[in-house]
């Protein structure tokens, strides 16, 4: 095949793969925004290490994943931060919580949080904690909601829901950018 052919065949797949996502960058089904797999690398010293996936699909923000390396039968506090940066060894360059509508910290079943604010992970007997929770209030899609470019921080202790502004979780031990 001579290197104009191929050319040509490459951008067509390219074309091709491009029209099978949707506008958020995943594989979305009936409008949804797509989806977005988070690493967590340790942090702080840690060996806490995890992987989420993120879905969107028709509004709602399905968030799902597991988080090894904590200690048995420990509770950590769980955010969104503001920004995508997990660079720094401490994960301080993530930012604080992301919270659009500057509301007070609070538990993620309260009526008035912050967007960022998750359910605690619970750690069982091995280390290891599970997550699958649907939230509301954030999108992977456009706006001042989307949580795109952002973090995922896993907290060294159990968030008390009521210390402003960050619920006294104690170091970052894991961050992932979204």
């Amino acid at each position: 095949m001579r290197l104009p052919s191929l050319l040509m065949v490459v951008s067509a797949s390219v074309a091709v793969m491009a029209a099978c996502t949707t506008p958020g960058g995943g594989a979305g089904i009936g409008g949804g925004a797509g989806s977005v797999e988070v690493s967590l690398a340790a942090k702080s010293g840690s060996a806490v290490t995890g992987s989420m996936h993120l879905s969107e699909h028709n509004g709602k923000l399905r968030l799902s994943g597991t988080v090894a390396g904590l200690e048995p039968n420990s509770e950590h506090g769980f955010h969104i931060h503001e920004k995508g940066d997990c660079s720094a060894e401490d994960a301080s360059s993530a930012g604080g919580h992301f919270n659009p509508g500057a509301s007070p910290h609070g538990s993620f079943s309260a009526a008035v949080h912050h967007a960022g604010d998750l359910p605690s992970l619970k750690a069982d007997a091995k280390g290891v904690a599970k997550i699958d929770v649907v939230l509301s209030g954030v999108t992977l899609g456009d706006g001042p909601n989307s949580i795109r470019g952002r973090s995922l921080v896993v907290h060294g202790k159990a968030d008390d829901f009521t210390t402003q502004p960050s619920g006294n979780s104690g170091p970052r031990v894991a961050c992932g950018a979204i």
